[in-house]
């Protein structure tokens, strides 16, 4: 399927082309940063697939479908989910809110490829690109050297601007240059999960979830708003 990213937050056309890359079925043609400036190419040209934001200045996804002359497959991708109802009656594929992880986008993309292409019904492995061994550790880079750390070993991450402070269990930490984007793609699949925009965690070492609050160890992590649904979803709760 030939597909397009609208939205006008680059770190989440980021994330998204990163996932497209994964799905030898889906093609990427462009990238949008507004909905104005897609409309303009996308009524000339053959789109199968839109990953739209929602909430654009000037020019919403809503306002973008209904200007459309032809409706490709929608999947909305937004930081807010009080627009479920209305992007589903605009006959959208699918709803994700933000922060997306990895198998939620690809549930979405199955779903896609079975109205495109009904006699499809999955989407078969070899088409996803993964990495041939499953590692349970990671290197970063720690002042002069490449710092290894389990997975197992983590207990949370934490944003402090540019750099990120990895907390674990033996109450060290190792500070590193690197996005806590970067870490959430990379550890969205190991058991961990963003709760808020300064906060990864690992699920394993949760000690109790209180109303807005998660606790691992002796430290009271808030859970915000905007990743509350995501990581209730991923923990059943």
């Amino acid at each position: 399927m030939k597909c397009v990213i609208i939205d006008d937050e680059p770190l989440a056309v980021d994330l998204i082309k990163e996932f497209v890359s994964k799905v030898e079925t889906l093609e990427l043609i462009n990238t949008f940063n507004n909905a104005i400036d897609a409309l303009a190419v996308i009524n000339n040209i053959n789109v199968d697939l839109i990953f739209l934001d929602i909430e654009m200045p000037l020019f919403s996804g809503i306002d973008f479908i209904n200007a459309l002359d032809k409706k490709p497959l929608i999947i909305f991708t937004t930081a807010y989910s009080n627009y479920a109802v209305e992007g589903f009656n605009l006959g959208a594929v699918d709803y994700l809110v933000k922060p997306i992880p990895f198998h939620r986008f690809l549930k979405s993309v199955l779903r896609a490829q079975q109205i495109f292409s009904p006699q499809t019904s999955t989407i078969p492995t070899t088409l996803i690109s993964t990495p041939e061994i499953e590692q349970d550790f990671m290197f970063v880079r720690a002042e002069y050297e490449n710092v290894k750390l389990n997975f197992a070993d983590i207990l949370y991450i934490e944003g402090l601007k540019d750099y990120v402070k990895i907390h674990t269990t033996d109450n060290k930490y190792t500070l590193t240059l690197i996005s806590l984007i970067k870490l959430e793609n990379l550890l969205s699949s190991k058991g961990f999960s963003r709760v808020h925009r300064s906060y990864i965690i690992n699920i394993k070492h949760i000690k109790s979830i209180q109303k807005n609050k998660t606790i691992i160890g002796e430290k009271r992590i808030p859970i915000s708003e905007s990743y509350k649904s995501s990581f209730f979803e991923k923990i059943n709760l």
